[in-house]
Formats: C-alpha cells, sequence, structure tokens
C-alpha cells in the first residue's frame, strides 16, 4: 500500500479517493516548515486563551453566542459541550467509504496550519484512519455553514471517546476501541474541536466521491451509446469529426471521437445507405454526455480548491500571529458543483431511458425483436424480455429528474439569524449521490438490454464488432446469460450495479 504525505502538498481528487478506499495510507510530513507553521499556530492559539484574547470560539461563546465572554476557568470545558450539544445528527449514516473521505478532507484542511491545532490531534485522526477505524455519522442535519457542524462533530467525539464507531465491520462505543487500541481520549485544547467542526469536509469528501463517479459515468454512456447505434443499424456519421470542429466543446468531442472509434468511423464515411438522422437520443449523444464531460474540469477546480483550502473560522495567520474572523466555512461552490453535477448526470439517465425505449420498440428498433426477446419459435409469443426493466429505468429517470432541483436556493436562516444565509452543500452532495446511484443502476439496465441488442444484430448480419465493443459483451456475458425464457433479473442487476459503482467494468479513457 502506498502512502501519501499529509503537509504542506496540494491533494487532488484521486488522492482522497485513494486513502477513502484503503488504497493509501496517511503519514504526516516530516518537512521542517510544516512542522513549524503547526506547532506555531498551536501554540499562539494557546497564548490567545492565556491572554485572555477575545478569539471566538477560543474566549466567546459559539455562533450568536459570540457575544458571551467565557471565564477563563471555563474554557476547557468549552469544546466537549461543542461537540455534545451538535450530536443531534439524523437519517441513515453514511457509509464506510463516505465516512473515510470527510475524515481526510478534514485533515487536508487542518494540516495548512490555520486552525491552530496540534500535530497530536492531526496524528490521531491519522492513526485512526490508518487503523479503520471510523465515526458513525448520520447523514442528515447540515445547512452548510458555519460548514458542517454537526456531521463533523462525530470526528470531533471519536478523539474524545464519545458516541458510537464502526471498527472491523462492528459499531461499537468510541471509548471501547480506543482502549482496545492502547489510545487515550483526546483533551482539547481551546479551538480544537471547533476546528475540527467548522468546515465544509462533509459535502466536499462527498464532492470527491461524487466526481469520480461522474467520470466513469461520462465513459460509460458513451459506450452504451456506442452499443445502441450499432444495434440499431445507426448512421455513424453522427459522430464524425468535423462536426464536433464545428462546435468545440472539447469535452463533447471527446465523447465523440470515444464513440466513432467505437464504431470504427472512417474520416471518409460515406452515408450512402444509411438512414440520413437518428432520434435525438442516438444523434445528439454526444451533446447530452458532453455537457457533463465539460462540467467535470470546472468542477474538479471548485472541489479540489475547497478540499486544500483552510475552510474554518477564526482562521489565523501564523506569520503574522494574527486571527482573522470571517466566513470560510461557506459552502456555496461546492453547492454550485453538485447541484450542476446532479442536473447533468440525471440528463445521462434520461438518456439512457430514451435509448432503451428505441431498443425494445419494434417500431423504432430497426427489425430487432419486440422487447428484445431472444426467444425463439412458438414461445416467442409468452417472452416479456426486457419490457418491465424499460418500465424500471423509467422510474429510476424520473426519480432522478425529481432530486435535480438546486439545493443552493433553499437557503435558510437558522441559528438565532447569525447563519442568516447558508449554502445548503451537503444536502446538495446528497443529493448528487442519490442520483448517481439511480444511474448506475439504470446503465445497469441499459448495459444488459444494449449487449442482448447487439447480439440480437449480430444473428442477421455479417458485421464485426469492434474489439472495444466486444470486450463489453464478454466482460457483461462473463456473469450475466442472454435472455432467453422470462427470469427474475433482480440478483444480476443488483450484482451489476456494484460492479459499475466500483468502476470494476473495463472502459477505455475518453
Amino acid at each position: 500500500m502506498k502512502t501519501l504525505e499529509l503537509g504542506l502538498r496540494h491533494w487532488t481528487i484521486e488522492d482522497l479517493v485513494e486513502v477513502a478506499n484503503n488504497r493509501a495510507s496517511l503519514e504526516l510530513s516530516a518537512q521542517p516548515a510544516w512542522l513549524n507553521l503547526i506547532e506555531t499556530g498551536s501554540q499562539r492559539t494557546q497564548d490567545a486563551w492565556k491572554n485572555q484574547e477575545k478569539i471566538y470560539g477560543v474566549t466567546t461563546g459559539y455562533g450568536d453566542s459570540c457575544t458571551r465572554e467565557v471565564f477563563m476557568e471555563l474554557v476547557p470545558q468549552l469544546p466537549i459541550n461543542l461537540i455534545r450539544f451538535h450530536g443531534c445528527g439524523m437519517g441513515e449514516d453514511f457509509d464506510l467509504l463516505q465516512t473515510r473521505s470527510i475524515m481526510v478532507s478534514r485533515l487536508v484542511s487542518l494540516a495548512t496550519g490555520a486552525s491552530g491545532v496540534r500535530k497530536e490531534l492531526l496524528a490521531l485522526l491519522c492513526r485512526l484512519l490508518n487503523q479503520g477505524v471510523t465515526p458513525c455519522i448520520p447523514q442528515e442535519g447540515s445547512v452548510g455553514a458555519s460548514g458542517d457542524l454537526t456531521p463533523l462533530s462525530y470526528i470531533a467525539a471519536l478523539l474524545a471517546g464519545e458516541r458510537e464507531v464502526l471498527f472491523e465491520q462492528q459499531r461499537r462505543p468510541a471509548q471501547e476501541v480506543l482502549a482496545e487500541l492502547g489510545l487515550a481520549p483526546l483533551q482539547f485544547l481551546p479551538k480544537e474541536a471547533l476546528a475540527i467542526m467548522n468546515g465544509t469536509s462533509a459535502m466536499t469528501g462527498l464532492a470527491c466521491l461524487a466526481w469520480e463517479r461522474a467520470e466513469f459515468l461520462v465513459r460509460l454512456c458513451s459506450r452504451l451509446t456506442s452499443l445502441a447505434s450499432f444495434a440499431l443499424n445507426g448512421n455513424v456519421g453522427h459522430f464524425h469529426p468535423v462536426i464536433f470542429k464545428l462546435k468545440p466543446h472539447p469535452g463533447q468531442a471527446q465523447v465523440a471521437n470515444f464513440i466513432a472509434q467505437d464504431l470504427e468511423l472512417d474520416e471518409d464515411h460515406n452515408e450512402e445507405g444509411n438512414q440520413i438522422q437518428d432520434r435525438y437520443s442516438i444523434r445528439c449523444a454526444p451533446h447530452v454526455i458532453g455537457v457533463l464531460a465539460d462540467g467535470l474540469p470546472f468542477y474538479r477546480q471548485l472541489i479540489e480548491t475547497e478540499l486544500n483550502s483552510s475552510n474554518d473560522n477564526p482562521l489565523l495567520d501564523v506569520e503574522a500571529g494574527r486571527f482573522h474572523h470571517g466566513g470560510n466555512f461557506y459552502g456555496g461552490h461546492i453547492c454550485l458543483a453538485m447541484d450542476a453535477m446532479k442536473a447533468s448526470v440525471a440528463n445521462l439517465l434520461n438518456l439512457m431511458d430514451r435509448q432503451m425505449a428505441l431498443l425494445v420498440d419494434c417500431k423504432t428498433n430497426n427489425g430487432l425483436p419486440s422487447n428484445l426477446t431472444a426467444m425463439e419459435g412458438p414461445a416467442i409469443v409468452i417472452s416479456h424480455g426486457f419490457k418491465a426493466v424499460q418500465i424500471a429505468i423509467s422510474a429510476l429517470a424520473a426519480e432522478a429528474s425529481k432530486l435535480t432541483m438546486p439545493a443552493s436556493v433553499f437557503t435558510r436562516s437558522t441559528e438565532c439569524h447569525n447563519q442568516d444565509i447558508v449554502s445548503m452543500g451537503t444536502i446538495a452532495a446528497r443529493d448528487a449521490h442519490r442520483i448517481l446511484a439511480l444511474t448506475e443502476q439504470g446503465a445497469a439496465c441499459m448495459l444488459m438490454a444494449a449487449v442482448q441488442a447487439v447480439e440480437l444484430r449480430l444473428r442477421e448480419t455479417k458485421a464485426n464488432l469492434h474489439p472495444r465493443l466486444r470486450q463489453t459483451v464478454e466482460a457483461l456475458r462473463g456473469f450475466s446469460a442472454p435472455l432467453v425464457a422470462d427470469r427474475s433479473l433482480d440478483k444480476e442487476l443488483a450484482s451489476l450495479t456494484l460492479l459499475i459503482r466500483q468502476q470494476g467494468f473495463p472502459l477505455e479513457p475518453l
């Protein structure tokens, strides 16, 4: 397993995903400059408390209570109270991958040195991640400013030995697991609990995972379009490079080129003998998929900037020794990325829904059997093929479309009108994950149908499949037989969805 360093370095989406998937471990940097930054920042924060400087969350209450000065003898109790009163998360827990992503995201932000936490706190979080100890974090209860206070409180609670954790696939009390590992609960210094909680790391961790899933779906939907076009005897000229030079969105052109390679388009292609124009869900597929393909670089920039930022309050300029009170905990940029991404992903599912509708309908599929049944002989009249699967993908597309309303416009006033405008970034990120899950399910439906459609077309033609398409057909047939007699497909679809979710299906880069 490779090791990634936490310190003065830029983190990518891929870095975070590697650690979240337990394909890389974490270690603190040994660079003197970084170690000095962390030590100096922590010491300056402690001095502020001892000198009774007016610093938010150090010598004052939280949120609207910032006007209340906290007596010096009560400051040590302040962080633990913050953790406890934010222990009000609701709903189902984030899954293990999501939780690890959230933890890594918070570590990267704290490692910038502007939050004033000790190296020991960072080291403990690294160790817990490396040893597979994760807090049980409920998904609901964050408005995305002041950051993800309630979800991130579960990370702080783990360090304090409170609430529950997942360890070795068992849900157990945090204090019990820490003791088993020979670790003592952390005694928080002033601001340390606030530093863990007052940031955008829940939404950012989720956004990193969403980006990776969306990127894979761009390639998968491009491959599915290739299969559908072949099965429908489509006009390969729709993907000619000249078309996309004349409307030069780079992602759109990449998608078109991917499909053109699958279908072995010759640049001197002559359209004679082909249907002049296929329906939009085939002809315009690069334009639909290309919206997401062209959005991904922009979303990456927003997500990675947030990931590598100090999204806390107050922030410490370590060199000058000054605290600055601001609003870097506001998650508007992540909300923008997730709101835009989720709409583009939902349109991939709408595209697949329309493509499948073409494939199963004998009025539009250019001579393929109705519902793509592979049955022959008298029993064909009682064989229903992909009839119900087409209904299912339509239901998935409808549900995904329903969730695409931008979350950011639902901002509201909370916490005694102190947090009187909030980002809703975490809700947008959760919506994006739900839409991605629905789209992956739809892709499983479409993949099974498209492969069967290709095989049915090959019954009547001597055309050869490009090796890339043949590889896709063979990969699917490795665990799912052709649909001849009616059978339940739920378990096969579930297995295929998981394979897609884990990106275990072979696909070339764009």
